[in-house]
């Protein structure tokens, strides 16, 4: 349940706040947006796909559970984002607003994936890795990682795409974490 809710709001956040406005919300998304600029392919096509080698490599490294329920989620998030992406009218707002919001719903959506074991597929799945051997947050690791894909797609559909993409990145990796981490707070004991 919660990993279909934490992909449900991955796929929206894409699909109806960040991708109307060619905003990247990582590596393989700015991939996905590419691909759609240029040759006019599905973004959730084109995010399933890049997602299988990935996906591979997750099998091999983070386990057997971890790799099934990554693959549920990314394709959870591509249903979702090629749902929305026609039949959702979009875009909601100004670019300022909608990366916000986006960035919120989207870093909610993969704190919740991570907590319960799995990863969102895209670099989410390198982080996961990295952060297993390093011990660095995976959050961190993300935000470093997707930076130097964002500024590829930046050079390509314009320079002011890199800094919406970079604040909805520093966003999204903070609540990840946040997410992620969380402890419920223990209840006061009852006044007498």
């Amino acid at each position: 349940m919660w990993l279909t809710f934490g992909a449900f709001l991955q796929g929206l956040a894409m699909a109806a706040f960040l991708f109307p406005h060619n905003i990247p919300s990582g590596g393989v998304a700015g991939i996905a947006i590419l691909n759609d600029y240029f040759f006019d392919v599905s973004l959730g096509l084109t995010l399933w796909t890049i997602n299988f080698g990935l996906l591979l490599l997750a099998l091999k490294t983070l386990g057997k559970q971890t790799a099934l329920w990554t693959i549920y989620c990314v394709a959870i998030t591509s249903i979702v984002v090629d749902w929305m992406s026609t039949h959702a009218i979009i875009p909601y707002n100004g670019t300022l607003v909608d990366v916000v919001y986006g960035a919120i719903i989207f870093g909610t959506g993969v704190g919740i994936l991570f907590r319960f074991g799995a990863s969102s597929g895209g670099m989410d799945i390198v982080a996961l890795i990295l952060s297993k051997w390093t011990g660095k947050k995976p959050g961190t690791i993300l935000f470093l990682i997707n930076s130097f894909v964002l500024l590829g797609t930046s050079l390509t559909l314009g320079i002011e795409i890199i800094l919406f993409a970079l604040m909805c990145q520093w966003i999204s990796t903070r609540l990840i974490d946040f997410v992620r981490t969380v402890s419920p707070k223990k209840t006061a004991k009852p006044f007498m």
